[in-house]
């Protein structure tokens, strides 16, 4: 058997500078064995101040938040308003591969840190400014939270049903979708740079990354020039929709073998008038979707729904169950690709379980190489590995508030 190599980005070195509407991005190299260097102020970064805490006690270190976001990276405090902090985050990025930042645009160069400088001191570097409208443009300086970027992205309008009011995605998939695409554009930055030795200067626009993360809406509006409406649960393909069960939800799909599928429901004598010679034609499924997905969730409301799905899959008809976050801890195919993983927390002396691999690799796995950071856990050790700075230097340099 053939041991696994390192991970796919294992020698790249990363200066994280985000804070917690962005810190994903670098998390996701660091997953995938960069070295990422979280640059945090002295008094933490905000994403530490978000909760929940473990076991509801907040503290800088107890953040769930923070945990989630900051796996696999070291921490180092740095004040860089302070010039001495930022000559040292200068010197840092001189031997660095990349920077990501989510300051306000404008900050870096304020702070004598701007692409022009770091460019001139390291013209191999790439660096990621990820902020909610981009570096240029008249909506620059303005701030927006995920649920104003779902929103002018074109996310939140789509998400509820007709005649209702639009839904909050779950979660932070604005943020999400920024990060995603912010790794994509840091790695292709990094591959054009083996052909060239030269860096570059991302500018990704977190509402248009948003918009991209859409895959309907866009091309809806080039292709079509319309606006995409409220579905409900039914997928914009008019081939999918979600429905209640006796217990739980299911989803349908009427493009696997309609002929099965249907005599299944007949079986039950539930198929109203979907034995129509006209439904054999996919197209026809299409234009009368509302209809036909009515009549299959009449039939199965009464029913398990594992039940269901266990026939279904028999018939090898393609419908999937849809489960609550808890019970994703008891799912067969993630234990099976060991996607939770117990991460050591020795400070405190237990173990807890995190999210794993969002992706598999054969010859580059992804694995945990440290939990996440305690507030400049790493300072000393950097300063001393990198700058070869003296333990008297640390000393002043903590005295006055620096690091």
């Amino acid at each position: 058997m053939i041991e696994p190599g390192p991970g796919a980005l294992a020698g790249l070195r990363v200066l994280d500078l985000t804070g917690h509407r962005a810190q994903f991005c670098a998390r996701l190299l660091a997953d995938m064995g960069a070295d990422v260097i979280k640059v945090e102020p002295p008094a933490g970064d905000d994403a530490r101040r978000i909760g929940p805490f473990l076991d509801d006690l907040p503290h800088r270190d107890r953040s769930l938040f923070f945990w989630f976001y900051n796996l696999n990276k070291r921490s180092l405090t740095l004040d860089l308003n302070h010039s001495r902090g930022a000559d040292i985050l200068l010197q840092l990025a001189r031997s660095a591969d990349v920077v990501i930042e989510s300051y306000a645009p404008g900050t870096l160069d304020r702070l004598g840190l701007g692409w022009d400088t770091l460019h001139r001191e390291n013209p191999a570097l790439v660096l990621c400014s990820i902020a909610p409208f981009g570096q240029t443009g008249p909506w620059r300086h303005f701030i927006a939270d995920d649920t104003v970027l779902t929103a002018l992205g074109g996310m939140l309008y789509i998400n509820g049903f007709p005649n209702h009011a639009p839904v909050r995605p779950l979660g932070l998939q604005a943020y999400h979708s920024s990060a995603y695409y912010g790794a994509i554009a840091v790695m292709l930055a990094l591959l054009v740079r083996d052909r060239t030795a030269e860096g570059q200067w991302i500018d990704l626009s977190m509402q248009e990354a948003t918009a991209a993360a859409v895959e309907h809406v866009a091309g809806a509006f080039f292709e079509r020039n319309e606006a995409e409406p409220r579905r409900g649960t039914l997928h914009w393909s008019r081939f999918f929709r979600v429905a209640k069960c006796r217990d739980g939800y299911i989803m349908h799909c009427t493009l696997g073998d309609w002929t099965s599928l249907i005599e299944w429901v007949k079986s039950d004598g539930k198929a109203a008038d979907l034995d129509a010679p006209d439904y054999q034609q996919v197209m026809y499924r299409y234009l009368m979707a509302e209809h036909l997905f009515d009549v299959l969730d009449d039939w199965v409301k009464d029913y398990p729904r594992d039940e269901r799905l266990e026939r279904a899959q028999l018939l090898r008809q393609p419908y999937a169950t849809v489960r609550p976050p808890e019970a994703l801890f008891d799912d067969d195919q993630l234990a099976e690709r060991g996607y939770f993983v117990e991460v050591e927390h020795p400070e405190l002396g237990r173990k807890f379980r995190y999210p794993g691999a969002p992706y598999l690799f054969n010859g580059t796995p992804w694995r945990v190489s440290r939990r996440p950071p305690l507030i400049g856990e790493h300072t000393g050790e950097i300063l001393r590995a990198e700058l070869s700075m003296a333990p008297q230097a640390l000393a002043a340099l903590f005295a006055e508030g620096v690091i």
